[in-house]
């Protein structure tokens, strides 16, 4: 049968649906606030009618937008389908705060948006406009969809599709939906059944394409294997309990924080690292504060974060799915020196991009890809056992996006809370600022502020702590004076 009417899910897109159940809900989600411009009608309000006709307007762009989720018998596989039933106005929604609203009303109301699962009868997303936010003149959008359509990277191509880098006001006109049949059950299981048999004989085939395209084919399956390695080690050795980990309940809580792009960039440049080590290093001094207001001695934490890495090729780029690998690091939270804590994090991102071991778990991907689902179930729930917390950066355009002429201000992204991990961090630059997100179970951390609050108070202490840019020396020197 040729499967011209319908797609299956990878098995990284498939691993986000088995990772869902109970509290843990797998959609990432963003908040992002607006001026209000050219959509602000007479009495104050949003235009939604003109929100939908351009949202409309770019579906087709869009395909897993009006597609749904349906399964194969037996197997149990995932796959799309069209949505003959696609009903936009089920999925934009409009609402407003109490007018004023303020960013803690606004907060709240994402926060109870995000702790609800999507209804996977429906296409996996919805978008929440919100107007009545003090000042009058500015309203926000809270985006929400499942993870199984997306990663950060892609994420970033569809904004680029649904905004603009223009303050334009004109839509065109919507391309006409044509749904495609959906497959019979019948049809289902033929499918999967001749994917099954015919699985040796394309392993075989890939494997010959793989020696053929690789020049040193020994050395290549070795640094493979260990990296399959590191990541096996991971799992057998559980990360430490903390206050900040454990059983999930449904409901969640949302804030954010904004910092100067510039400011991060140039500390990054003082002390010769990478933005990204400086994140890490802001969140291992924030995370060390908040344990010990707890009572938790951080000396005796082994604290470990997952940080995804962006496996996308340049020619996957507007695709929708996941294309993501990730790291796994210990943050050195014992450590009471703010150089040090750098340092250490430096190092230890030098040596995870010398070992590959983010080739780890794209191995284990593409393996899962002939994989029963029940397996693929206990592979996510043991992936996250050996993290304390995901933090991930993804980079966006530092130039002003536009919605129908309103600008963009701010985009505060979320990512999920995988099973035992209470807290989640989501960074996203844009427009000169770095925005954070930070999406919390609701009784494992009612004192979210206070980790929000230790995040700008652990970089301002980074930032102190570094040389002045005139006393700035190369890179690797800095960070060596700074050890003891």
């Amino acid at each position: 049968m040729t499967a011209y009417n319908y797609d299956r899910l990878s098995a990284q897109d498939h691993s986000f649906l088995t990772a869902e159940r109970g509290g843990v809900h797998m959609h990432i989600a963003a908040v992002q606030v607006f001026e209000a411009g050219p959509l602000r009608t007479n009495d104050g309000g949003i235009d939604i009618a003109a929100f939908r006709r351009a949202t409309e307007s770019v579906l087709h762009l869009l395909p897993r937008y009006r597609q749904r989720l349906a399964w194969t018998p037996l197997d149990g596989a995932a796959v799309w389908v069209d949505d003959a039933e696609f009903n936009l106005d089920y999925h934009i929604r409009h609402t407003s705060l109490p007018r004023p609203g303020d960013s803690e009303q606004l907060k709240h109301l994402a926060a109870r948006i995000m702790s609800q699962p999507l209804d996977r009868t429906r296409p996996l997303w919805e978008t929440w406009v919100v107007e009545g936010l003090e000042g009058g003149d500015r309203f926000a959008v809270v985006s929400k969809m499942h993870h199984c359509m997306m990663d950060g990277s892609s994420g970033v191509d569809v904004a680029h599709i649904l905004l603009s880098p223009v303050p334009q006001t004109d839509v065109p006109e919507p391309v006409p939906y044509m749904p495609r049949p959906v497959p019979t059950g019948y049809e289902l299981l033929r499918d999967a059944t001749s994917r099954t048999i015919s699985a040796p004989l394309k392993a075989v085939r890939g494997l010959r394409q793989f020696a053929a395209a690789t020049a040193d084919l020994g050395e290549e399956l070795r640094t493979r294997a260990q990296a399959l390695g590191e990541l096996a080690g991971w799992v057998v050795q559980g990360a430490s309990d903390t206050p900040m980990n454990g059983k999930l309940g449904p409901h969640r809580r949302f804030d954010w924080l904004t910092m100067p792009l510039d400011d991060v960039r140039s500390l990054a440049r003082r002390l010769g690292c990478t933005v990204n080590d400086v994140i890490l290093a802001t969140v291992s001094g924030a995370v060390r504060s908040f344990l010990i207001h707890r009572r938790v001695d951080p000396s005796r934490i082994d604290f470990r974060v997952s940080a995804p890495v962006s496996v996308r090729r340049d020619e996957d780029r507007g695709k929708m799915g996941n294309q993501v690998s990730s790291w796994i690091l210990r943050l050195p939270i014992g450590e009471a020196d703010a150089l040090e804590r750098l340092r250490r994090i430096h190092e230890v991102t030098g040596e995870l991009k010398a070992s590959k071991q983010a080739l780890g778990v794209e191995m284990m991907m593409a393996m899962a890809e002939w994989t029963p689902s029940v397996v693929l179930s206990l592979g996510a729930r043991a992936a996250s056992g050996p993290i304390n917390m995901i933090v991930t950066n993804v980079p966006g355009p530092q130039i002003p996006l536009y919605l129908l002429g309103a600008r963009l201000l701010a985009a505060y992204p979320l990512v999920p809370l995988l099973e035992n991990t209470g807290v989640g961090i989501a960074l996203f630059s844009y427009d000169g600022k770095l925005c954070w997100g930070f999406n919390g179970e609701y009784e494992r951390v009612p004192d979210m502020r206070r980790f929000v609050d230790a995040i700008q108070i652990s970089f301002d202490e980074l930032a102190a702590a570094a040389p002045a840019p005139a006393e700035t020396t190369e890179p690797p020197r800095t960070l060596a004076a700074s050890g003891r």
